[in-house]
């Protein structure tokens, strides 16, 4: 993917979170712009999803600002309702209500929330359920679906309030190796298109496939950034170097 120059839209400063007085996020800095596709890799345990849970409010930080479109998050004017309006996250579960179908389950958040006309918010869970290729399954209910459909689904509910950034938390860890495909094939498009997106995952080929940026995570802190095609050919610290070395790459 080619690297973006527009407007910041997403900015961490100074992001602290601690567990039991341990710091799991220590000072992260770090900002997305528009359009852009950045990966989070890195170790186990070293506050990848924790970031991810900060960005959308699941998990509440001690010190630190989280700015989207130059508002800080949190602040009087700008609540974390709102901010969730702006930041749409799709995990490893699908969290799909399994009473619900899956035109129900993708409409309940736009029409209930935002307050949306079911109408209009029909047409383009119709549209997005067409462009994951899912369009004949719109009145089946979870039980019916593959786990990659399922994760299809939960890629377009959250597309469906319209979020200016999407956060991704390793949606295919608990997938059969099979369905992987058709899901990171969804996420490529979207990167495309113009997606903004910070992505945590697992899938290295992915990662190089998708990212204009490389954040590399160890110990709660970002050891190395850099463009894809940098890292992955020759990263700067050897702590990358040795990540790197348990993954084969052609």
């Amino acid at each position: 993917m080619s690297s973006k120059t527009g407007e910041v839209i997403l900015e961490i400063e100074g992001l602290k979170k601690y567990y039991d007085q341990k710091a799991v996020l220590d000072g992260i800095n770090l900002s997305i712009k528009r359009g852009e596709v950045a990966v989070v890799i890195g170790p186990s345990g070293c506050g990848k999803t924790t970031l991810l849970k900060c960005v959308n409010g699941l998990e509440a930080h001690q010190e630190g600002s989280i700015r989207v479109d130059g508002k800080e998050v949190g602040s009087d004017d700008f609540s974390w309702i709102a901010a969730r309006q702006k930041i749409g996250m799709v995990f490893q579960s699908y969290d799909l209500f399994p009473h619900m179908t899956v035109i129900d389950n993708i409409l309940l958040g736009p029409v209930q929330v935002q307050r949306r006309d079911r109408a209009e918010v029909t047409l383009q869970a119709d549209a997005l359920l067409e462009r994951v290729g899912l369009a004949d399954r719109r009145g089946d209910y979870p039980r019916q679906l593959s786990g990659g459909q399922k994760q299809r689904i939960a890629i377009v509910r959250a597309l469906c309030m319209n979020p200016d950034i999407m956060l991704f938390d390793e949606v295919t860890a608990s997938l059969d190796p099979e369905m992987v495909r058709e899901v990171l094939d969804v996420m490529l498009g979207l990167a495309r298109q113009g997606m903004t997106m910070l992505i945590v995952t697992h899938e290295m080929e992915f990662a190089k496939a998708v990212a204009d940026r490389i954040i590399f995570m160890d110990g709660g802190v970002i050891a190395e950034e850099s463009d894809a095609k940098t890292f992955f050919k020759s990263p700067a610290t050897e702590r990358a170097r040795r990540f790197l070395n348990t993954f084969y790459f052609e």
